[in-house]
């Protein structure tokens, strides 16, 4: 499966590329001779041609290793048939990201580093619980936990909202169902059964924190040998998570998710002026602290909601550094 890479990394393709053009400029070269200069201007043109061609081109594309159905046939719980899966277009002022819709068949995508750790983590995007943010909160992040040596398995859970269920109901299923998996193939994938993390974002966020209160009670059938391995993530890191306190105080976490000693441990980032009130992370956090488990928390004063691992000027956008950072000292990564 080829998937389409960021398009900021386009943006600084594009800059680079208009760098090198701009060091073409004919008044910094000195001809020594006319022949020489036509010679000089052919290879201009050839290069700014190549150039061109390479700027018209995706920067990138990331390759997942693996990718398989989440269920062995349809997944449970379902009643009724939706559209086809399809990309959905952004609306007017919204940004450019690939946005999934219609998920009824949900998958994993395995993305492999070159040096594996032994290290995991499931990757569970955003988009409110109606759409799938693929590549600005999946593929993309995989793409990061790659390059520190983590194995990234990018779940596509079941979107939009079943209308006869809880807005999380098919998602934690899935999201149980890809950490029992990842379990079960943790020697054929190069993975340490005891590292395997969840990370989420914005609703996505909410599923972690779910899927790390509620894995003591499967949340379905038994349908194959996968579903005998634990479903309880070791660590968990939320990214801006979503509708974890109640709305009318902001102060008391939604029964879903009941911390207690056992929750596994975690890192929060927020930012103060996200939409999506940063009382998500905070109260997950004191809940965690009063539980005695060891959690991290980072709210910065500007951000916004959805930037997933785009840079901005905003010092939010260094999160990343200190996730690797958390993962390091608490010895999830090695």
């Amino acid at each position: 499966m080829i998937v389409r890479k960021a398009n900021d990394a386009k943006t600084c393709h594009a800059k680079s590329v208009r760098g090198l053009l701009g060091r073409l400029n004919p008044q910094f070269i000195s001809p020594c001779s006319q022949t020489g200069f036509a010679h000089t201007r052919g290879m201009r043109l050839l290069l700014f041609t190549v150039l061109l061609f390479q700027l018209l081109t995706p920067a990138h594309a990331i390759e997942a290793w693996k990718s398989m159905n989440l269920w062995p046939g349809k997944a449970p719980g379902e009643t009724y048939e939706l559209p086809a899966e399809a990309e959905q277009p952004a609306r007017p002022g919204q940004k450019q990201v690939i946005r999934i819709g219609n998920v009824s068949a949900p998958t994993l995508s395995v993305f492999k580093p070159k040096n594996p750790n032994g290290t995991a983590v499931v990757i569970c995007p955003g988009g409110g619980y109606n759409i799938l943010a693929w590549d600005l909160e999946g593929t993309e992040v995989a793409e990061w936990l790659n390059g520190i040596g983590v194995t990234a398995i990018v779940l596509k859970y079941r979107v939009p909202r079943r209308k006869d269920r809880e807005k999380h109901a098919a998602p934690l299923q899935d999201a149980q169902r890809a950490l029992a998996l990842t379990r079960h193939h943790a020697k054929a994938w190069g993975i340490n059964p005891e590292r395997i993390g969840i990370l989420g974002f914005s609703a996505g966020g909410h599923l972690t924190a779910t899927a790390m209160t509620s894995w003591r009670k499967r949340t379905y059938p038994v349908v194959d040998e996968a579903c005998h391995y634990s479903c309880r993530p070791d660590f968990g890191i939320l990214v801006y998570p979503a509708y974890l306190v109640d709305n009318e105080t902001k102060t008391k976490l939604v029964p879903e998710v009941p911390v207690d000693k056992d929750t596994p441990p975690a890192i929060f980032i927020h930012a103060g002026d996200d939409r999506v009130t940063a009382a998500s992370s905070v109260q997950m956090w004191l809940a965690m602290r009063r539980a005695g488990v060891h959690s991290e928390l980072h709210v910065f004063p500007h951000g916004g909601h959805g930037y997933g691992l785009r840079p901005s000027a905003d010092p939010v956008s260094k999160w990343p550094k200190l996730v690797e950072a958390w993962l390091k000292r608490t010895e999830w990564v090695k």
